[in-house]
């Protein structure tokens, strides 16, 4: 690919991500409201990555500090910088990046996203987080999670059920996001 082909490759791209009609209002909020629906719960396990009980007690808490602080404290970390990064993405659907690659990503920088590439993923997230979410509210109480009594209980058990319960939103919420991306980027075709 020479250079002046490139140049008119991502000018193209441009050309074509505006002619997009811009998410709606709403979709924009629902898009925020799904990226930040992770931060409580990453939070959450980011203090208890650091040792802090968090309301565990008796032999639950035994168990937890076998592997926190330690491995345990690395997988915690790991998985809510991942729940972020992934909650992110929410945002692409709804700027102009989530139609064409920024300039700065090396190899792709300036080229189109084809519509399915982002909204295949996104939407079996949705149906992943979906599910996930209604087993979670089912077993929340059960005797494996909180109701377990050395589960945190009173302001802790709060506090937890607090920090968790805005991941319930975030399937529904990207569902909403990526059917408004589909309506967008799909019409011309």
């Amino acid at each position: 690919m020479t250079a002046v082909s490139a140049c008119t490759t991502s000018a193209a791209a441009r050309t074509d991500a505006g002619s997009d009609a811009p998410a709606p209002g709403w979709v924009v909020l629902a898009a925020k409201a799904a990226a930040w629906s992770t931060v409580p719960s990453g939070l959450w396990r980011l203090c208890f990555a650091t040792g802090a009980t968090m309301g565990f007690s008796g032999e639950a808490l035994a168990f937890l500090h076998q592997a926190v602080p330690g491995w345990g404290s690395v997988y915690m970390i790991a998985l809510s910088v991942v729940a972020e990064l992934l909650s992110f993405l929410t945002i692409g659907l709804v700027r102009p990046w989530g139609r064409v690659v920024p300039r700065w990503i090396p190899l792709l920088g300036g080229r189109r996203v084809r519509p399915l590439a982002a909204i295949v993923p996104a939407a079996l997230g949705s149906l992943i987080l979906t599910a996930g979410a209604v087993l979670g509210v089912l077993g929340w109480n059960s005797p494996d999670n909180m109701g377990n009594p050395d589960a945190p209980h009173g302001f802790a058990g709060l506090a937890m059920t607090l920090c968790y319960l805005p991941l319930v939103a975030w399937g529904p919420l990207l569902a909403l996001v990526v059917a408004d991306y589909a309506r967008r980027t799909l019409r011309r075709r």
